[in-house]
């Protein structure tokens, strides 16, 4: 087995407030798995939280039941039994990023679904598996207001996230690696990635050092020191001071029984 290191932290909401994380982290024998539940500032709807936790939940389950299913096919199913289950209607529900990674004696499998990143680190250098789809649609100002995102989530041309359509998880991005070309990987949601991305404090070299040397959470308090500096948001415009955060190393150069 490789050794994992998880660290969460809970941001705040637009509000300023604090509240309970909306990130989860799946962990089975061979298989890690970060999601990161969207904000959700839709009257009537459940947050991303919500969403997260139960889709979590369920790919936890399948991930257990039927560990050699392909990725694809496990979390469609995943996300079509949860909306089953909670009468979740397409376009009209909460919704949350995935990214996933498993592991045999023979190959490292990553999928990824919106933006939270996957990164092999290979004797090449970090090989990042990244979906930037939404972020085009926004430097493109094609996300105006709340009906241009809701007319482009889940369709072509647009951005796919988990939500309450299964066949999301046909767009998913995908990457395989013989195990023997990797040695590590992480796993990100946002709230750490744009340590990396955006604020430029780290790259994913230095992101694995630190996490091999101090631990997963000191890199998420690399991003925390960085926006607590800029509380105003004036170096970094955001829309809320810290965000969720979750990180999964998995280090297959330091095995465990």
């Amino acid at each position: 087995m490789p050794r994992l290191d998880i660290a969460e932290r809970a941001g705040v909401g637009v509000d300023g407030r604090p509240r309970p994380t909306e990130d989860r982290v799946v962990v089975t024998a061979d298989t890690a798995v970060v999601l990161d539940g969207a904000t959700e500032l839709r009257d009537g709807l459940p947050s991303g939280g919500w969403y997260s936790h139960r889709l979590a939940r369920r790919l936890d389950a399948l991930l257990r039941a039927e560990p050699e299913r392909d990725l694809t096919d496990t979390l469609a199913a995943a996300i079509a039994s949860t909306a089953a289950e909670y009468g979740l209607t397409p376009r009209h529900s909460p919704s949350s990023t995935v990214a996933m990674l498993r592991w045999s004696a023979r190959h490292v499998d990553a999928l990824v679904l919106a933006d939270s990143p996957v990164v092999a680190f290979t004797a090449t250098g970090p090989e990042v598996l990244a979906d930037d789809r939404l972020d085009r649609l926004r430097v493109a100002g094609a996300l105006r207001d709340r009906a241009a995102v809701d007319r482009l989530r889940n369709s072509d041309g647009g951005f796919w996230v988990a939500e309450a359509v299964p066949d999301a998880a046909r767009h998913a991005l995908r990457r395989r690696w013989p195990r023997a070309e990797v040695g590590a990987a992480v796993l990100a949601s946002d709230g750490v990635s744009i340590g990396v991305d955006t604020y430029r404090l780290l790259d994913w070299d230095a992101v694995l050092r630190l996490a091999r040397q101090r631990g997963a959470d000191a890199v998420l308090d690399v991003v925390r020191e960085a926006e607590a500096a800029d509380a105003d948001a004036r170096r970094w415009p955001r829309s809320k001071q810290h965000d969720d955060q979750a990180l999964v190393l998995i280090d297959f150069e330091a095995d465990e029984p």
